[in-house]
C-alpha cells in the first residue's frame, strides 16, 4: 500500500476528535444510566424509604389542609392573614395552599438528597465510584436523575390528593403543566444544592440538620400565608425567597388565589421561578461536581 493510500485511509484529526467526543458522551450517558438504575434498585429493595418519602408529603397536605385550613382566612386582593372562616373559607385557603404545598415538598426534598449522599460517602460507595473508570460526572448526574425521578412521583400524588381535597387547577392544560414545570424546575435546582452539601457534610447526622435551615426558609415565604401579612422587612425577605417565586407563580398558573403586595419580584413571579432555579443551578451544578472531583474522605 503507497503512503498516499494510508494517508487516506487514516481518519481526518478532525474527524478523530469529533468520534472521542461522541463517545465520550455516549459512555458518560451510559454511566449515568447505571448510577440511576442502582439507586432505583435501592428503593426497589428497601420500600420503606420511598414509602416515607412519599407518605410524609400526603400527611403534610392533610394535616395544614384540614386541621390548620379552618383557622385560616383566604386571601383577598388586598392580602389578609389568620382569622376565623366558615367551610368555604377553608375551601378557599385550600386553593391557597396546595400551590404552596407542592413547593414545600420540593424543598424539603433537599434533606433527603443530602442524607443520602452523605451515607453513600461515610460506607464508602463514593470511594468506590471514584475508584472506577466511569465519567466522574455521572454519579452526581445520576442522583440527580433519580432524585427527579422520585419527585415527579411525589408531585404526582401530591396533586392526586388534592384533588381528592376539592382542589382544582382554574387553569387550562397548558398552565396547569408549566405551573407543575416551574415546580420541578426549582426542585431539579435544589437537588445540586443537596448533592454538594452531602459531599461536604461530615455525617448523616449533619445532613438531618439540615431541618434546622430548612424549615425556616419555608415558614419565612407565601407558602402559608401572604408576604403582606408580615411585618414590612421581614415581608421584604420573603418575597425575595426562591420559594415565594415559584409559589406565587404556580398560584397565578393555577388560577387560585394570588395576595399581591405590589413588589416586584412578586409581579414576575413567573419570570422569576425561573431565574432563580437556573442561577442556583448555575452555581451549585458545578461545585457539586468539582467537589466530588476532588473528595478526598
Amino acid at each position: 500500500m503507497s503512503a498516499t493510500e494510508v494517508r487516506a485511509a487514516a481518519p481526518e484529526p478532525e474527524e478523530a476528535t469529533a468520534e472521542a467526543g461522541e463517545r465520550r458522551i455516549f459512555w458518560a450517558l451510559s454511566d449515568n444510566w447505571n448510577v440511576v438504575r442502582r439507586e432505583l434498585t435501592h428503593y426497589r429493595r428497601q420500600p420503606i424509604s420511598i414509602v416515607w418519602q412519599l407518605g410524609f408529603p400526603i400527611i403534610s397536605v392533610l394535616l395544614y389542609g384540614y386541621v390548620f385550613g379552618g383557622a385560616m382566612k383566604p386571601p383577598g386582593d388586598a392580602g389578609s392573614g389568620i382569622g376565623s372562616g366558615g367551610s368555604g373559607g377553608s375551601a378557599q385557603y385550600r386553593d391557597y395552599l396546595m400551590a404552596g404545598m407542592f413547593v414545600m415538598t420540593m424543598a424539603f426534598g433537599l434533606m433527603n438528597t443530602a442524607t443520602i449522599v452523605v451515607n453513600d460517602a461515610v460506607k464508602g460507595v463514593t470511594d468506590r465510584f471514584r475508584s472506577m473508570p466511569m465519567a466522574p460526572s455521572a454519579v452526581v448526574s445520576g442522583r440527580g436523575v433519580t432524585d427527579l425521578l422520585v419527585a415527579t412521583a411525589e408531585l404526582t400524588i401530591l396533586a392526586l390528593t388534592a384533588l381528592a381535597m376539592g382542589w382544582r387547577s382554574g387553569g387550562g392544560l397548558g398552565a396547569t403543566l408549566g405551573a407543575f414545570g416551574l415546580v420541578l424546575l426549582l426542585r431539579f435546582a435544589l437537588i445540586w444544592v443537596g448533592v454538594w452539601l452531602g459531599l461536604t457534610l461530615p455525617n448523616p447526622e449533619a445532613a438531618g440538620a439540615l431541618y434546622v435551615v430548612i424549615f425556616p426558609l419555608t415558614m419565612i415565604s407565601s407558602i402559608f400565608v401572604p408576604t403582606s401579612s408580615m411585618p414590612g422587612w421581614l415581608g421584604t425577605v420573603a418575597a425575595w425567597n426562591p420559594i415565594s417565586s415559584t409559589a406565587v407563580a404556580a398560584r397565578e398558573l393555577f388560577g387560585n388565589p394570588v395576595a399581591g403586595d405590589g413588589s416586584w419580584v412578586q409581579e414576575n413571579a413567573v419570570l422569576m421561578a425561573v431565574l432563580w432555579p437556573l442561577v442556583i443551578t448555575a452555581i451549585c451544578l458545578p461545585l457539586a461536581v468539582r467537589r466530588f472531583q476532588r473528595l478526598s474522605r
